[in-house]
């Protein structure tokens, strides 16, 4: 049989100007589920293909010619266009849908409108059952994998559209359970790779040629002696690419053999989630963090050159528009290289979303709009308007020419010139999307 795997990527993320803003922001990496899927299925013998539709367009009817059977994944974001897809795939060009990914473990009965079947949670025990027959049920409710060293490693030969990096998860979930928090809930309990299984997967990609790698687990440094452990191999078997990518607290910065590993390992740029510098807001979303540590940050990052993405949360409870200005502010003092402000969002399935439900705060269930850069719920602090004009006006406070001339003396021409690229395509979405956006809030 024919699979064919495709992650959809909702409408705003297929505009020119988003896609230009995505080349300069960083390597572009695939989700590696489809890629695990399709490694599973491969060695059954079915000839599988995996799309992305992040990066390029995607002409299905040419793609999906021949195909029986065609897996799509979701997470709330780009739910719609599944959906769309779905619709176009089963109705029109008669071929089977199968449906998975958070999005659909958590309203599989929604997802099922537009499939022929449906999985919950984590289908590597399941997939090929579902493939050959063997599980006919329209809702399949699979059980998470208990040992992630028998998971086949993705297969990156399936993927038929642009990718310049390699994900690995060497962790599912995350020991900690923050309130808007989706992935920590999908993949539960939280379980781990051993370092040994790790170093096999990256010798690959290092054999293959590629430059640049991201460890794509929630929380990378959650178990700091495994990592250790992980980054002791991957510096012995001289496993180094250009540029390495993590997603971490600011709790990492408490184990200095573990930085000076990360370091050594040219683990260098982290995603920080830092989320606000109000001690009220990281208590209520139980994010079990000190604001005192994160402060600290200033006085490590002086000694540890890592290049940061700082992530901070728009619209918390607790937080006004003079917090998140403190949040930006403190991001550039630290030399955060790139802002990620995130709308608040409650995704279906997380406490958050179940307590703005219950208070009747949730503004729409236009799932396309949940993707942290739209406002979908009413905030305490300020109006829907109010809280979108601070996203384009929190971009526009970090994302400077100057910021670009800093980047040019801490780290170099490249990413001085890739940082002043990213601010001008930026620049253009803020004039145009802030338009429509806050004339919609």
């Amino acid at each position: 049989m024919k699979i064919t795997f495709i992650n959809p990527a909702a409408d705003i993320r297929r505009t020119f100007l988003y896609r230009l803003a995505d080349f300069f922001y960083g390597p572009r990496h695939p989700i590696t589920g489809p890629l695990i899927l399709g490694s599973i299925l491969k060695s059954a013998g079915h000839k599988v293909e995996v799309y992305e539709e992040l990066f390029e367009n995607v002409d299905y009817e040419k793609v999906l010619k021949g195909t029986d059977l065609v897996g799509f994944y979701t997470m709330t974001s780009n739910a719609v266009r599944a959906y769309e897809l779905a619709d176009f795939t089963k109705n029109k060009l008669n071929i089977k849908v199968v449906i998975g990914g958070m999005h659909a473990s958590v309203l599989p009965e929604e997802a099922l409108k537009h499939a022929d079947q449906v999985v919950v949670g984590e289908a590597e025990n399941v997939i090929r059952d579902i493939v050959e027959g063997k599980i006919n049920d329209k809702i399949v409710y699979a059980s998470p994998v208990k040992d992630l060293d028998k998971v086949p490693f993705p297969d990156y030969s399936l993927l038929k559209t642009y990718f310049n990096a390699a994900n690995i998860l060497t962790s599912r979930g995350c020991p900690f359970s923050c309130s808007f928090c989706t992935p920590s809930r999908m993949f539960n309990p939280y379980r781990k790779r051993s370092p040994d299984n790790v170093i096999e997967e990256l010798k690959i990609y290092k054999n293959m040629g590629l430059k640049y790698l991201c460890f794509q687990d929630d929380n990378f440094t959650a178990d700091k002696k495994r990592v250790k452990e992980i980054l002791r191999k991957m510096i012995s078997n001289k496993i180094f690419f250009k540029e390495t990518f993590f997603y971490a607290r600011v709790d990492m910065f408490e184990d200095e053999e573990l930085l000076d590993l990360l370091m050594h390992a040219n683990c260098r740029r982290v995603f920080l989630g830092i989320e606000s510098l109000n001690q009220d807001s990281l208590s209520k979303i139980n994010k079990r963090e000190k604001h005192e540590n994160i402060r600290g940050l200033e006085e490590k990052l002086k000694k540890y050159k890592f290049k940061v993405i700082s992530s901070i949360v728009l619209g918390l409870d607790h937080d006004n528009i003079e917090d998140v200005k403190k949040a930006i502010d403190f991001s550039k003092k630290i030399n955060a290289y790139q802002l990620q402000p995130a709308i608040l969002t409650p995704y279906p399935g997380t406490p958050i979303y179940e307590q703005m439900e219950k208070e009747g705060r949730i503004l729409t269930k236009d799932w396309q709009d949940y993707d942290m850069l739209h406002v979908v719920f009413k905030s305490l602090n300020m109006s829907p308007r109010e809280l979108q004009r601070l996203f384009f006006t929190s971009l526009k406070r970090f994302y400077t020419f100057r910021s670009a001339l800093k980047d040019y003396r801490l780290e170099g021409f490249r990413a001085g010139i890739t940082k002043f690229a990213f601010c001008l395509a930026l620049y253009i979405a803020v004039k145009i999307k802030s338009i429509q956006l806050i004339g919609r809030a």
